[in-house]
């Protein structure tokens, strides 16, 4: 059975209470079903195939995955060429870091269950010291395995466009961004599930006023949820 982020009235009492225009859009959407992996070792390894590529190919090459191997752990990892990992539709660069994690796990040379008793600050500390994992692989860690409640990324192209179409700015930077989340906080994680569906298309005649090719050149790391 899957399993789904959870949220209630009280999250969603908040959101709208601290913001009209985003209480418009949960009115309009109502609750959303956002399936989430507790394990914190393949929900990592499908972070990091998410990185910069759209979500159908990300869809595609998790489910490759999942039907070659059955089950994606440190010890299935490890024992993959490189290769191997490549044909399932991943760079040469991902494979490498997919394995190279796997690795640090199997030799305890990283306690990825430690995670759990951080801070968010300190898990985007902690896993950034692992090559080819930044901020935005751990939001999204924290979103989708650790059901963190107050994660909004500014790295997720998504975010940024479901903000701009629900406010109506043509740019958002860094100082927009933290009012935002401040808005949201302490569930700011609830607020993105429905900026993501905006960014969807869930909230018909809902536009965005910057252009696919103007967005490219904007800010944050190109990925899309």
């Amino acid at each position: 059975m899957a399993i789904h982020f959870q949220y209630g009235e009280k999250e969603i009492e908040h959101l709208k209470k601290v913001d009209k225009r985003l209480a418009a859009v949960i009115d309009h959407v109502g609750m959303i079903e956002r399936t989430v992996n507790p394990d914190l070792f393949s929900a990592l390894i499908h972070s990091i195939i998410g990185q910069q590529i759209s979500t159908k190919a990300h869809q595609t090459v998790w489910e490759r995955m999942l039907k070659e191997l059955g089950e994606i752990t440190p010890s299935v990892i490890d024992s993959l060429p490189l290769e191997k990992l490549q044909k399932f539709g991943i760079t040469f660069k991902k494979a490498d870091y997919i394995k190279s994690v796997a690795r640090k796990i199997i030799a305890d040379e990283f306690d990825i269950n430690s995670l759990h008793s951080m801070s968010d600050k300190e898990v985007c500390a902690k896993l950034s010291e692992l090559n080819g994992i930044g901020v935005w692989t751990a939001e999204m860690l924290m979103l989708f395995s650790m059901q963190r409640p107050n994660v909004l990324s500014y790295g997720d192209l998504a975010i940024l466009r479901g903000l701009r179409m629900v406010y109506r700015h043509r740019i958002i930077d860094k100082v927009k961004f933290n009012r935002y989340w401040k808005r949201y906080t302490p569930y700011a994680s609830v607020a993105s599930l429905y900026l993501w569906a905006v960014a969807g298309g869930a909230v018909e005649g809902m536009k965005d006023c910057v252009s696919k090719r103007i967005e490219r050149k904007l800010p944050g790391i190109q990925t899309i949820i």
